[in-house]
């Protein structure tokens, strides 16, 4: 009994975990608490472009420690690039050396998503504005908006969405006044907007109409997007349009260890070294700007903001702040990114339109439809009342399937609905491996309770044997294969397991209700 309490146990927090993750996608408009993930597509389901970049540094006399620096410094841009870009879910990674792989889901502007991508990265330093001139951009930002809101569209849904009247109300005209100040909320000294309302902040900011609103010589810029939560809330910085220096004055930085004099100095930190003229240009600014905070811009956006110290003469400059050996090496990558020792050229581009994403959605659907009816029907007529437990296995093994895919941020795609329907068929074998075993204890003269039992145990290490050997194939897929290989290989990975434990365990305990306290002289199989 206290087995059976822990095997309940088990099936009902699985059952409960899969329902909460794929309630989103067969209910929409859930209550808050319910999660915000959604199943994504790949590139061959919706749509949109796939580019291989290469960085090429065989001509280039430069040590193995330097192409992979390139190879990260690119990765970096174009990461930061792709985020202005406002791609939904992209997905970014490194393919062996020195080579680089973007996928972009849902991208229909082609020629602006490679003009970005291939452009020359622009590191500059500029001074934050002073306090009193960042509330007078946000007021000038409030002002221009709550005259100007019906030019934007998308700002009045979201001011809709906050419970902001942006409506001709006379009697409500304070409402109307801080639109932009709803966009964006006070922490502290500084500002922050949401995850869900950055792309909405990054268009406003970018559109002239807004940029001539503002004070002269102001601008409004976001935050780097943070690695560990890709889903926070990210700064939002008020620096001068004008730059103090820019990248091409700087010529190394690297990441050192302190000396340990003080508690500061204890910790890594990012020493900078710029050439002859940036460094008067550096000293100049430091000295005239001590505590003040100058931030480090790539592309136009705010990778940090540290405070002015001291003045620096020497063009030997430490960016100190309790960092992380790790969080040192990735500004250090940033900063390098402003001269790149290597050239990146786009070696292969590949373009799904959405139609055609539409109709492979519709085709792998409908095969996984087709697939589950025909084992459906099968496992009834073949046995019985005993196919149909095999049935609701096998359909809460698919819906397990669908709900880890949505927990884990996988990606789904055409080879997956192909891992997916293959999974179906693989847990129907191991149903039908148990059903001919208790067939042959029955056969043999025992008691249904005796050959369910027998039936279910001697079919066991069978069962495992073969899904194990199946799922080192899938993990040495997912090691060594790309793009939709790893697809296949997820969606298989995850039904093996959600095999074994519908057919295994569910099963099992389905037929031991059926059975437990309940005297039957057969069983329909």
């Amino acid at each position: 009994m206290k087995n059976r309490k822990i095997r309940g146990l088990v099936i009902l927090v699985v059952l409960l975990v899969t329902a909460y993750y794929l309630a989103p996608l067969l209910v929409p408009n859930l209550p808050g608490f319910m999660p915000d993930k959604e199943l994504k597509l790949g590139l061959d389901l919706q749509g949109g472009m796939q580019v291989l970049l290469e960085v090429d540094y065989s001509e280039l006399k430069i040590s193995n420690e330097e192409k992979e620096d390139a190879v990260k410094s690119a990765l970096e841009i174009i990461r930061n690039r792709i985020d202005q870009f406002g791609v939904s879910e992209p997905d970014i990674r490194r393919i062996g050396k020195n080579r680089i792989q973007i996928q972009l889901p849902g991208v229909k502007d082609f020629g602006r998503a490679k003009d970005l991508i291939g452009k020359t990265a622009l590191l500059e330093f500029k001074l934050i504005a002073k306090n009193d001139e960042i509330q007078a951009a946000v007021d000038a930002a409030n002002k221009y908006l709550s005259e100007n809101l019906d030019k934007y569209d998308y700002l009045k849904k979201f001011a809709e969405t906050e419970q902001v009247d942006i409506l001709e109300d006379e009697e409500n005209t304070d409402a109307n006044d801080d639109i932009f100040s709803q966009l964006i909320t006070a922490d502290g000294s500084s500002f922050m907007v949401s995850n869900e309302n950055i792309d909405i902040f990054r268009k406003l900011i970018k559109d002239k109409d807004f940029q001539a609103a503002i004070p002269s010589g102001l601008k409004f810029a976001i935050g780097k997007e943070d690695r560990n939560d890709r889903y926070a809330d990210r700064n939002v910085f008020v620096h001068y349009t004008k730059a103090e220096l820019s990248g091409k004055y700087l010529e190394s930085a690297t990441t050192k260890i302190g000396n340990g004099y003080t508690a500061k100095d204890k910790g890594p930190y990012i020493a900078l070294t710029f050439d002859k003229k940036g460094a008067k240009i550096f000293a100049n600014v430091t000295g005239q700007n001590i505590g003040r905070r100058l931030a480090i811009v790539l592309d136009d956006v705010v990778y940090m903001a540290p405070n002015i110290e001291t003045k620096i003469p020497t063009g030997e400059a430490r960016i100190t702040g309790g960092f992380t050996l790790q969080e040192c090496h990735d500004l250090v990558i940033v900063l390098n990114a402003g001269n790149l020792p290597a050239p990146v050229n786009i070696i292969e581009e590949r373009t799904v339109g959405p139609s055609l994403g539409s109709d492979s959605i519709k085709a792998g659907v409908l095969a996984a439809i087709i697939g589950l009816a025909v084992v459906v029907l099968f496992m009834i007529i073949y046995y019985g009342l005993s196919g149909l437990i095999a049935d609701i296995a096998v359909t809460i093994n698919v819906a397990f399937i669908l709900a880890m895919m949505t927990m884990l941020g996988g990606t789904l795609t055409v080879p997956g609905i192909a891992g997916m329907i293959l999974t179906i068929g693989m847990a129907v074998d191991a149903n039908v491996i148990i059903f001919e075993r208790i067939r042959e204890n029955l056969r043999a003269g025992k008691t249904v309770r005796t050959a369910v039992d027998s039936g279910f145990s001697r079919a066991f290490v069978t069962i495992v044997d073969a899904n194990i050997t199946t799922l080192i194939t899938a993990l040495v897929l997912y090691q060594f294969g790309t793009g939709p290989i790893k697809g296949f290989a997820v969606t298989l990975s995850i039904g093996i397991v959600g095999s074994m434990f519908s057919s295994i365990l569910l099963a099992k305990a389905i037929f031991d209700g059926m059975i437990t306290n309940v005297k039957r002289d057969k069983l329909s199989i």
